[in-house]
């Protein structure tokens, strides 16, 4: 079966940057550099509710450009959400002080990639913290 054109362009654009898989067949992928930081998900149809990216070092997120809604999974500095922002919609601004880092999502996609993050005292999976 065909994926609707919407879902399919938002994957190479993904598939770009370095990611991992989660249980569900899951994939976050990493926005490290400024360019990819900066192109986020703006512009792009849809997300496929499989897929979701992870902004390292960041504790506001805005969804100018966007064109559909997302939620927001905010997580500490060892990978444990903090707060999870449901629903938001295109042109809004949000920000969380304790974060350190926020997983972008498709709306209504958030509790799928946190009951695949595994459970407390483990290697957290949302997150990868890296080497000191």
């Amino acid at each position: 079966m065909l994926e609707p054109p919407s879902s399919s362009a938002a994957r190479p654009r993904l598939d770009a940057l370095p990611s991992r898989s989660l249980p569900g067949g899951l994939r976050i992928a990493e926005a490290r550099g400024p360019v990819a930081r900066l192109r986020g998900l703006a512009g792009l149809a849809e997300l496929p509710g499989d897929r979701a990216l992870h902004l390292p070092r960041c504790r506001s997120v805005h969804t100018f450009g966007m064109r559909f809604a997302l939620d927001l999974i905010w997580l500490d500095a060892h990978g444990a959400a903090v707060r999870v922002d449901r629903g938001v919609p295109p042109r809004r601004l949000r920000l969380c002080p304790r974060a350190r880092s926020v997983l972008e999502c498709r709306a209504g996609t958030a509790g799928r990639f946190l009951a695949a993050a595994p459970t407390p005292g483990s290697r957290p999976a949302l997150h990868r913290s890296r080497p000191r």
